[in-house]
């Protein structure tokens, strides 16, 4: 099944109606879409869903979604020409993330002798857009709030967005500085003319601080624009516009309906749906999202901005929960939960290095990955690990083996220096770093910790260890993972050894969560220490 959006998208909700109905009468078309004899189902009658910009109809395995004949300052529908043109967008705009869905634009025309028929040869009546049907319960805003969404769906959606990013057409006339500061300023007048049920001292303090964050990463976005960062994107990318649609996590339902609404920073665009799993307090699946989207396509520096970039698109959903407020008041409480969201993912963090080392199958990954999402801000600490950064190098996904070719010294010792830079680079951004590599070296133990030392911020090494028999067990069992380390590699590090550790130690013989809470409490009496 398909859903429409309540919207999230960016435009103002509360903007007038210009000529809201306009003269085009879609009676007809609506009464012909409305009966099962025009999809040849004599008798049933077609399941119909309304929204303020179109109306879907359900029949069968197949959906079709009206346009409405309506006008805002935002889009306009209100001709049978225009109509057409935005059903072609949406077909053409949505096979790039989901071909399989989006069937077709089917014409609805008149008959000589009166009435409508599909794809005739008589005048246009009206058009829509044809969909398969899918089981709602795929939508992954269901599959959030079932418990159903796992770390497999999160890797495979950063893979396909950071795919879809790459592929999309740069759109150098949107976005930037300008792009953004237009976004918050109509957030702000909308919010703030929400008729008084929302604190406006925290609506001005919410404002002024998304002013002056602008002002701090202008130059950043402005050159993201300027490097073709700034693309025809999804536009509302959040959870209710996400299913799995044969297996696979398949965006769709774009805005073809105003450049303004889809061409814009790739970072924003991915932003909508990290806010997204930030509020439904599910942090740690937007932490893998983000770092396997980073690992994906390299966008380290445009974090930086990525706090402001969330807040606004808190702003914007608090935005539309305020404006439908007269209509449903339980909305006041989203408007307000989404408005604290937007204050916290403001707040400024220190960041933090943390190095994690160890020998194959100590878990570095594994520990790595699970503390990432205790830091903020938000979506939690960017995660840089050495098997990936080989990977990334090489030009393979990070699951893809490598020839022993790929681990000669010299490669080794510039994978390591991309560490120290990326992190580095993350630093820089404003959030922690986590470094996972053996680092069995003293030098290259050394190195890392001089990183931090040159940002000044803490420093944090841990060592985790576990008896040999469990790591060979470990390394034996490994199926899909970035490192390509086998008993023999194992043997050969726990042989040559890593000389005196200083690092705190950290025993993670134990399953997942036993060697995760070890870590964190390495980390805790590691940082008490320094008190």
């Amino acid at each position: 099944m398909m859903r429409k959006r309540a919207s999230g998208s960016g435009f103002s909700a509360s903007a007038p109606a210009l000529n809201a109905m306009a003269e085009v009468d879609q009676a007809a078309v609506i009464d012909f879409l409305s009966d099962g004899k025009s999809y040849g189902e004599p008798g049933e009658r077609p399941k119909r869903i309304d929204t303020h910009i179109s109306i879907v109809f359900i029949v069968g395995d197949s959906v079709y979604k009206l346009k409405r004949a309506v006008r805002f300052s935002y889009l306009d529908y209100s001709t049978v020409a225009a109509r057409a043109r935005f059903c072609r967008a949406e077909l053409e705009l949505n096979r790039r993330t989901a071909p399989g869905l989006y069937r077709g634009v089917r014409s609805i025309t008149r008959k000589p002798e009166g009435g409508l028929e599909w794809d005739g040869p008589g005048e246009l009546a009206d058009c829509v857009v044809e969909m398969e049907r899918f089981d709602e319960r795929e939508l992954f805003d269901h599959l959030a709030s079932d418990g159903r969404l796992t770390r497999a769906h999160m890797v495979r959606l950063a893979d396909a967005i950071a795919g879809f990013h790459a592929a999309a057409t740069i759109a150098p006339g949107f976005g930037g500085a300008q792009g953004l500061a237009d976004v918050i300023e109509d957030n702000y007048v909308n919010i703030a003319s929400s008729g008084g049920r929302l604190e406006l001292q925290a609506i001005d303090g919410l404002h002024a601080a998304c002013c002056a964050e602008l002002m701090r990463v202008r130059e950043l976005l402005d050159a993201r624009r300027a490097n073709g960062r700034v693309r025809r994107c999804h536009g509302d990318l959040h959870l209710r516009n996400i299913c799995l649609f044969r297996g696979e996590p398949t965006l769709f339902d774009c805005i073809e309906f105003n450049d303004a609404f889809s061409c814009v920073d790739v970072l924003y665009d991915l932003a909508f749906l990290l806010m997204d799993l930030e509020h439904c307090k599910l942090r740690a699946l937007g932490n893998l999202l983000l770092n396997r989207y980073l690992d994906r396509t390299d966008d380290i520096a445009g974090i930086a901005a990525l706090p402001l970039l969330l807040s606004v698109r808190a702003c914007v959903r608090a935005k539309v929960a305020a404006a439908s407020v007269a209509v449903q008041p339980e909305a006041l409480t989203d408007a307000r939960a989404y408005l604290e969201l937007a204050a916290a993912l403001m707040k400024p963090e220190r960041p933090s290095l943390i190095a994690i080392g160890g020998f194959s199958g100590t878990g570095k990954s594994t520990v790595a990955r699970g503390l990432a999402p205790d830091f903020a801000p938000a979506p939690g600490a960017r995660v840089v690990h050495s098997d990936v950064l080989r990977k990334s190098l090489m030009g393979v996904a990070p699951e893809t083996r490598l020839q022993a070719a790929a681990y000669r010294r010299e490669i080794s010792e510039q994978v390591y220096r991309l560490l120290r830079e990326q992190a580095s680079a993350v630093l820089t951004a404003g959030y922690t770093a986590i470094v996972d590599a053996t680092f069995t070296d003293q030098a290259a133990r050394d190195a890392i910790a001089a990183v931090a030392a040159r940002a000044g911020v803490p420093f944090v090494g841990l060592w985790l260890a576990a008896p040999e028999a469990v790591l060979a067990d470990r390394v034996a069992a490994r199926r899909d993972d970035a490192s390509d380390a086998d008993l023999a590699v194992l043997r050969n590090q726990l042989k040559i050894g890593a000389g005196p550790i200083t690092w705190t130690r950290v025993d993670t013989s134990g399953d997942a969560e036993a060697s995760l809470a070890a870590a964190r409490l390495g980390m805790q009496q590691k940082i008490a220490g320094r008190r």
